[in-house]
Protein backbone atom coordinates (compact mmCIF):
# COMPACT_ATOMS: atom_id res chain seq x y z
CA UNK A 1 0.00 0.00 0.00
CA UNK A 2 1.31 3.25 -0.82
CA UNK A 3 -0.04 5.01 2.79
CA UNK A 4 0.89 3.37 6.25
CA UNK A 5 -1.93 0.66 7.61
CA UNK A 6 -3.86 2.23 9.25
CA UNK A 7 -3.69 1.64 13.19
CA UNK A 8 -5.54 3.05 16.30
CA UNK A 9 -1.59 4.31 17.81
CA UNK A 10 -1.08 6.01 14.63
CA UNK A 11 -4.35 7.71 14.35
CA UNK A 12 -7.41 6.81 17.06
CA UNK A 13 -10.83 6.85 15.68
CA UNK A 14 -14.23 5.85 17.75
CA UNK A 15 -14.58 2.35 19.01
CA UNK A 16 -18.09 2.29 18.05
CA UNK A 17 -16.93 3.11 14.47
CA UNK A 18 -14.00 0.23 14.57
CA UNK A 19 -16.51 -1.85 15.95
CA UNK A 20 -19.38 -1.52 13.17
CA UNK A 21 -16.77 -1.94 10.41
CA UNK A 22 -15.73 -5.21 12.39
CA UNK A 23 -19.04 -6.26 12.90
CA UNK A 24 -19.25 -6.19 9.07
CA UNK A 25 -16.42 -7.61 8.19
CA UNK A 26 -17.10 -10.58 10.30
CA UNK A 27 -14.36 -9.34 12.68
CA UNK A 28 -11.73 -8.57 10.97
CA UNK A 29 -10.40 -5.41 9.25
CA UNK A 30 -9.32 -5.65 5.96
CA UNK A 31 -6.65 -3.64 3.75
CA UNK A 32 -9.38 -1.31 2.48
CA UNK A 33 -10.37 -1.07 6.03
CA UNK A 34 -7.08 0.17 6.73
CA UNK A 35 -6.63 2.68 4.58
CA UNK A 36 -10.66 3.99 4.66
CA UNK A 37 -10.01 4.72 8.66
CA UNK A 38 -7.41 6.89 8.33
CA UNK A 39 -10.16 9.38 7.90
CA UNK A 40 -13.38 9.33 10.67
CA UNK A 41 -15.77 10.28 8.32
CA UNK A 42 -15.04 8.74 5.14
CA UNK A 43 -14.83 5.36 7.27
CA UNK A 44 -18.32 5.99 8.67
CA UNK A 45 -19.43 6.90 5.80
CA UNK A 46 -18.05 3.92 3.61
CA UNK A 47 -19.54 1.28 5.98
CA UNK A 48 -23.05 2.58 6.00
CA UNK A 49 -22.92 3.46 2.06
CA UNK A 50 -21.38 0.14 1.14
CA UNK A 51 -23.16 -2.07 3.34
CA UNK A 52 -26.11 -1.06 1.62
CA UNK A 53 -24.92 -1.31 -2.13
CA UNK A 54 -23.53 -4.88 -1.05
CA UNK A 55 -26.54 -6.41 1.40
CA UNK A 56 -29.60 -4.38 1.00
CA UNK A 57 -30.15 -4.12 -2.03
CA UNK A 58 -33.00 -6.70 -3.63
CA UNK A 59 -31.85 -6.45 -7.23
CA UNK A 60 -29.87 -9.40 -8.38
CA UNK A 61 -26.68 -10.25 -6.58
CA UNK A 62 -25.07 -12.45 -9.58
CA UNK A 63 -25.68 -9.45 -11.77
CA UNK A 64 -24.37 -7.01 -9.52
CA UNK A 65 -21.28 -8.80 -8.73
CA UNK A 66 -20.74 -9.79 -12.60
CA UNK A 67 -20.77 -5.98 -13.12
CA UNK A 68 -18.45 -5.00 -9.84
CA UNK A 69 -16.32 -8.08 -11.29
CA UNK A 70 -16.13 -6.33 -14.59
CA UNK A 71 -15.64 -2.81 -13.15
CA UNK A 72 -12.28 -4.87 -11.61
CA UNK A 73 -10.90 -6.20 -14.16
CA UNK A 74 -11.08 -3.39 -16.33
CA UNK A 75 -9.52 -0.79 -14.07
CA UNK A 76 -6.99 -3.12 -12.96
CA UNK A 77 -8.39 -3.61 -9.03
CA UNK A 78 -7.18 -6.87 -8.21
CA UNK A 79 -8.04 -6.41 -4.62
CA UNK A 80 -11.91 -5.91 -6.22
CA UNK A 81 -11.60 -8.93 -7.68
CA UNK A 82 -10.02 -11.36 -5.50
CA UNK A 83 -12.96 -10.41 -3.05
CA UNK A 84 -16.15 -10.36 -5.51
CA UNK A 85 -15.21 -12.97 -7.93
CA UNK A 86 -15.94 -15.73 -5.10
CA UNK A 87 -19.28 -13.34 -4.02
CA UNK A 88 -20.33 -13.77 -7.91
CA UNK A 89 -20.05 -17.70 -7.68
CA UNK A 90 -21.86 -17.34 -4.10
CA UNK A 91 -24.40 -15.62 -5.62
CA UNK A 92 -24.92 -18.44 -8.74
CA UNK A 93 -22.48 -17.65 -11.02
CA UNK A 94 -20.31 -20.20 -12.32
CA UNK A 95 -16.77 -20.29 -13.40
CA UNK A 96 -17.56 -20.82 -16.41
CA UNK A 97 -19.04 -16.99 -16.78
CA UNK A 98 -15.94 -15.91 -14.90
CA UNK A 99 -13.70 -17.23 -17.34
CA UNK A 100 -16.20 -15.95 -20.19
CA UNK A 101 -15.67 -12.58 -18.23
CA UNK A 102 -12.31 -12.45 -18.76
CA UNK A 103 -12.77 -13.69 -22.95
CA UNK A 104 -15.01 -11.31 -23.12
CA UNK A 105 -12.78 -7.99 -21.45
CA UNK A 106 -9.97 -9.22 -23.55
CA UNK A 107 -11.62 -9.19 -26.55
CA UNK A 108 -14.60 -5.98 -26.77
CA UNK A 109 -16.23 -5.64 -23.67
CA UNK A 110 -18.59 -2.64 -25.08
CA UNK A 111 -19.54 -5.20 -27.11
CA UNK A 112 -19.97 -8.61 -25.02
CA UNK A 113 -20.63 -11.51 -26.63
CA UNK A 114 -19.75 -15.00 -25.18
CA UNK A 115 -22.26 -18.36 -25.49
CA UNK A 116 -21.13 -19.16 -21.55
CA UNK A 117 -22.93 -15.42 -20.88
CA UNK A 118 -26.97 -15.35 -20.72
CA UNK A 119 -28.19 -12.47 -22.58
CA UNK A 120 -28.82 -10.62 -19.53
CA UNK A 121 -25.09 -11.48 -18.10
CA UNK A 122 -23.94 -10.22 -21.49
CA UNK A 123 -26.22 -6.68 -21.38
CA UNK A 124 -24.71 -5.95 -17.87
CA UNK A 125 -21.23 -6.68 -18.87
CA UNK A 126 -21.59 -4.31 -21.60
CA UNK A 127 -23.22 -1.85 -19.26
CA UNK A 128 -20.49 -2.14 -16.91
CA UNK A 129 -17.83 -1.78 -19.49
CA UNK A 130 -19.42 1.43 -21.15
CA UNK A 131 -20.25 2.59 -17.83
CA UNK A 132 -16.15 1.91 -16.55
CA UNK A 133 -14.64 2.94 -20.27
CA UNK A 134 -16.39 5.68 -21.32
CA UNK A 135 -18.95 6.74 -18.61
CA UNK A 136 -21.72 7.39 -21.50
CA UNK A 137 -23.87 4.20 -22.20
CA UNK A 138 -25.43 3.70 -25.63
CA UNK A 139 -29.42 4.45 -25.92
CA UNK A 140 -29.88 1.44 -27.09
CA UNK A 141 -28.37 -0.94 -24.74
CA UNK A 142 -29.78 1.32 -22.10
CA UNK A 143 -33.00 0.20 -24.16
CA UNK A 144 -31.65 -3.18 -24.09
CA UNK A 145 -31.25 -3.27 -20.55
CA UNK A 146 -35.00 -1.52 -19.68
CA UNK A 147 -37.22 -4.73 -21.25
CA UNK A 148 -35.07 -7.02 -18.30
CA UNK A 149 -35.13 -4.69 -15.34
CA UNK A 150 -37.41 -2.44 -13.72
CA UNK A 151 -36.54 1.40 -12.91
CA UNK A 152 -35.83 0.59 -9.37
CA UNK A 153 -34.04 -2.21 -10.71
CA UNK A 154 -31.69 -0.27 -13.29
CA UNK A 155 -30.95 2.45 -10.51
CA UNK A 156 -29.94 -0.42 -7.86
CA UNK A 157 -27.72 -1.69 -10.97
CA UNK A 158 -26.50 1.55 -11.78
CA UNK A 159 -25.62 2.13 -8.43
CA UNK A 160 -23.47 -0.70 -7.65
CA UNK A 161 -21.59 -0.39 -10.83
CA UNK A 162 -21.11 2.92 -10.10
CA UNK A 163 -20.01 2.58 -6.67
CA UNK A 164 -17.71 -0.27 -7.28
CA UNK A 165 -15.85 2.36 -9.94
CA UNK A 166 -15.44 4.63 -7.12
CA UNK A 167 -13.98 1.85 -4.79
CA UNK A 168 -11.52 0.61 -7.64
CA UNK A 169 -10.27 4.25 -8.34
CA UNK A 170 -9.67 4.57 -4.18
CA UNK A 171 -7.88 0.96 -4.18
CA UNK A 172 -5.43 1.42 -7.29
CA UNK A 173 -4.96 5.05 -6.38
CA UNK A 174 -3.47 4.09 -2.71
CA UNK A 175 -1.90 0.30 -3.99
CA UNK A 176 -4.29 -1.51 -1.67
CA UNK A 177 -2.95 -4.81 -2.02
CA UNK A 178 -4.88 -8.48 -1.33
CA UNK A 179 -4.66 -10.00 1.64
CA UNK A 180 -2.26 -12.34 2.68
Amino acid sequence: MRIPDWSPERKPQPTELVDAILARRGGQLLNLDRALLWSEPLARGWNVYLKAVRTELPTSRKLRELGICTVALLTGAHYEYQHHAPDFLAAGGTQAELDALHRVLAADARRAADPALGEVEQLVLRYAAQMTLDVRVEDALFDALKTHFDTTQLVELTSAIATYNMVARFLVALGVTPEA
